[in-house]
């Protein structure tokens, strides 16, 4: 009985810390800043951590807020911009569930190039 608790709670902690921390393969992370045409660019980012570094229109729907508003987002190419690692892997992941497809991302608090970002797996 106790063994069949601990291996449900492994289980549950295991989950969590995969979805959170395992980066997403085959996502690119976007050094040149060249977009495909027709792309969307969507910044997940909070409302006030949103920096008017982007020169093209975005949509604006930070991570909190994905569940309650993706049916806004039009199908396609999409481009991700998060703050962190954290959230970028929980976007991608939940906008990859919901069927849509994430060409490239951008990390604003630690560029991509600097790291070797997440197509490498480096943390």
């Amino acid at each position: 009985m106790l063994i069949s608790i601990l291996v449900l709670v492994f289980v549950v902690l295991g989950t969590s810390v995969y979805k959170r921390h395992v980066p997403v393969q085959n996502v690119p992370c976007n050094v040149t800043g060249f977009l495909e045409p027709h792309t969307t660019i969507l910044d997940i980012r909070d409302y006030n951590n949103k920096a008017n570094d982007i020169k093209r229109e975005s949509l604006n729907i930070p991570y909190a807020y994905l569940r309650r508003f993706y049916s806004e987002i039009t199908p396609g190419k999409i481009h991700v911009i998060a703050s962190n690692r954290l959230e970028l892997n929980l976007g991608i992941r939940f906008l990859t569930r919901k069927g849509f497809t994430i060409t490239s991302y951008e990390i604003s608090e630690c560029p991509c190039k600097q790291e070797g970002g997440l197509e490498h797996g480096i943390r």
